[in-house]
């Protein structure tokens, strides 16, 4: 099952936060998305990782993927060592994307810049023959992904490119708000979290604004870059 793009997050819910107006958009246009997640979550100061599992399954569906795995990695407590790559590469190895979506390189959680950094030395790894790796049994062919885009969470990062995703800004928050555990309910007994203010809607759609006045839309979202973008034609900038 070849996938265009894979999203991995190191939380269930970074992914859909950040960057599933652009999935969305993209599965409109006929591409193949998976969401690969890391970890359960089980840290999160609020619901807990059974509960994120089923979330994370119902926000799969709002949104379309072709796939959602979970590699079950320790919350707070993974490493950027060769356990933790190989998990990765089986993935990438799996389902072959062309273009990985990835945490921000540095964001006030630890895990999300650990993350970034393991997932683009895995990515890199994966196109090494000679690192060996397994499915069902059989050996894997290496397989290397053209780019990685590093999706912008809590921290402001200048973007290096913003994808204009203006019609589908209502499904994403449906697809956010399948995290139910995690925000704003005015009945829950759990504790506050930065995410549970009952004004984080407001911070998203501001946030997402912004990144849409960039490139003249309502609404965007913007992605980084480590090494530079090739175009066909400078033409094909909009």
């Amino acid at each position: 099952m070849k996938l265009d793009i894979l999203a991995i997050g190191v939380h269930p819910d970074d992914v859909e936060l950040s960057c599933a107006g652009t999935i969305l958009k993209e599965i409109a246009a006929g591409k193949k998305v998976g969401i690969l997640d890391l970890t359960q979550g089980e840290l999160g100061t609020r619901g807990s990782a059974t509960l994120r599992l089923k979330e994370a399954a119902k926000s799969a569906k709002i949104l379309g993927l072709t796939s959602r795995d979970n590699l079950g990695m320790k919350d707070g407590f993974f490493s950027n060592d060769e356990q933790h790559q190989i998990a990765i590469i089986e993935i990438l190895r799996k389902y072959q994307p062309e273009i990985i979506l990835a945490n921000a390189i540095e964001d006030r959680h630890p895990d999300h810049g650990r993350a970034a950094k393991l997932i683009a030395d895995a990515c890199f790894y994966s196109g090494l023959r000679r690192i060996e790796s397994t499915l069902d049994g059989k050996k894997q062919s290496a397989w290397r992904p053209k780019a990685i885009y590093h999706y912008i969470q809590d921290y402001f990062i200048k973007p290096d490119l913003v994808v204009d995703i203006s019609p589908y800004v209502a499904t994403k928050f449906k697809a956010i708000k399948a995290f139910s555990s995690q925000f704003y309910d005015p009945e829950s007994k759990e504790p506050k979290s930065p995410i549970s203010v009952e004004n984080f809607d407001d911070y998203l759609n501001g946030r997402m604004v912004q990144m849409g006045r960039y490139i003249g839309a309502d609404f965007g979202e913007g992605f980084t870059v480590s090494r530079p973008i090739g175009v066909n034609s400078i033409m094909d900038l909009s």
